[in-house]
């Protein structure tokens, strides 16, 4: 069971690719995130519509919370499609 182990590892350490992949992946799911806290925590409603302004929030936010999943997935995606790549380059499997 370690040998799958130790070869996912060395296509991964050899993977520079997959490596970005999963970097760019993890900072923009958190920079989206960040970015909506910024965005929706900043938004204010006025007069009549005063009440909407914590349900305008959520919807906002839950947007923004989709779009991060969004990204997350894709350059989940991405990182596996390079390291098949890269572990039939290195490997010749």
């Amino acid at each position: 069971m370690s040998g799958w182990l130790e070869e996912f590892w060395i296509v991964l350490c050899h993977s520079s690719r997959t490596q970005l992949a999963i970097a760019s992946g993890l900072f923009f799911f958190v920079g989206i995130l960040l970015m909506g806290q910024v965005f929706v925590g900043s938004l204010e409603l006025h007069g009549p519509l005063a009440a909407l302004t914590g349900v305008v929030r959520e919807k906002l936010m839950h947007r923004y919370d989709k779009a991060a999943w969004a990204a997350l997935a894709s350059f989940g995606l991405l990182a596996v499609k390079t390291y098949r790549k890269d572990r039939r380059h290195l490997l010749g499997a």
